[in-house]
């Protein structure tokens, strides 16, 4: 695909989390298997995550210095307006010269300057917000963008009805096609004759799920269940060494699983944090799941997200304030309750959208014909 013979040009920017990476790089590779000759430049924030994942997936980038205002008073604020100022004229610089068809924001600091210098040049710009409430970013560029694709109802409370779209979230493609579970628990040295449970924290891990695991070994250990337990990378060290009297054979002590479609073949249920990203892969998963909210994210949004399945019957919710007490108590019953469990996965399943990927890029596609 290609206007006048001349290859598409995208830009997609965004980044400071998973969340907003990996649904940036999962548009970017269905762009290119729709139109294999697209040129597609990333623009990130200098220091942030995306510096480094985009460039491993192969992908090039530029950063931009923009930077968050810090919740509490502190000196780094007075850099803001200069930092600003600085990524909206090296962003203009950049659309000048790489002269996109089209702009692609998924949310953190780097697209605000980027999708403004585009939306002012009369370049078509378009956002993806994952969440079930709206980042600061992208309700400040609603109005500076053709459409926003969204993965929860109720979305025109932050953005002009007649833009949106309900698409759900773009996810990875191996999530479709999972291993066979016998070969997952053989590639995690584990046995069919114990349910496995699955916990996930995110890449740098959940405090408050690993204290909850820690603090009920004896407990897990006393059930006769197995654990695949990703702690992340900052409490790695320290649970290895407080889980180091544990029955490795049975608890699996991982700072970060890369192999995550085994990881989910593998488990019978699973405890997870309930970012965006995480809720849409859990559903197109279709097993039980208990999440465990972040309460320290802004606006509580992980809990709007979660709440959006409890409602729903398709899940379980454990607060933070909870979780140390009554997470593990809660999923060895739900481990017991095979109904239950059945209830879970097919309504989870029903809430999947695992098309998202292919609609979100029609509809950019769509928007520069």
């Amino acid at each position: 695909m290609s206007t006048a013979n001349k290859p598409y040009r995208f830009i997609i920017s965004g980044g400071g989390t998973g969340g907003h990476i990996f649904p940036a790089l999962a548009i970017a590779d269905q762009i290119k298997a729709e139109a294999p000759d697209a040129e597609i430049l990333f623009v990130g924030a200098e220091g942030k995550m995306e510096m480094q994942k985009v460039p491993e997936a192969g992908y090039k980038i530029l950063g931009l210095p923009i930077a968050g205002i810090q919740r509490s008073l502190t000196l780094k604020n007075l850099a803001f307006p200069f930092k600003l100022l600085n990524s909206l004229k090296q962003a203009k610089t950049i659309v000048r010269n790489f002269k996109p068809d089209a702009v692609i924001g998924v949310g953190g600091y780097a697209s605000g300057p980027t999708l403004r210098a585009a939306s002012n040049a009369g370049i078509p710009c378009f956002l993806q917000e994952q969440n079930s409430y709206a980042g600061l970013t992208n309700k400040w560029l609603k109005n500076k963008v053709q459409r926003i694709c969204v993965a929860y109802e109720g979305m025109d409370k932050y953005f002009p009805a007649e833009k949106l779209q309900l698409t759900g979230n773009p996810v990875r493609k191996g999530l479709m096609n999972l291993p066979a579970t016998e070969k997952a628990l053989q590639y995690y040295g584990l046995t069919s004759e114990k349910p496995v449970i699955l916990v996930l924290g995110g890449s740098l891990g959940a405090r408050v799920i690993n204290e909850s695991i820690v603090k009920q070994l004896a407990l897990l250990e006393k059930a006769d269940v197995q654990v695949l337990w990703q702690t992340g990378k900052l409490y790695h060290k320290e649970m290895l060494v407080r889980a180091a009297k544990a029955d490795t054979s049975k608890i699996k002590v991982l700072e970060f699983i890369k192999e995550m479609e085994t990881a989910y073949a593998a488990a019978d249920i699973i405890i997870s944090r309930a970012g965006a990203l995480s809720v849409s892969e859990l559903a197109i998963i279709g097993k039980p799941v208990i999440f465990v909210p972040s309460s320290g994210v802004a606006e509580d949004h992980q809990t709007k997200n979660a709440n959006s399945l409890v409602q729903k019957d398709a899940a379980i919710l454990i607060t933070d304030h909870q979780a140390v007490d009554e997470l593990i108590p809660r999923a060895l019953e739900l481990l017991k309750d095979d109904e239950l469990q059945k209830e879970l996965a097919e309504n989870i399943k029903k809430l999947a959208k695992p098309n998202a990927t292919e609609d979100i890029v029609k509809i950019i596609f769509s928007m520069i014909k």
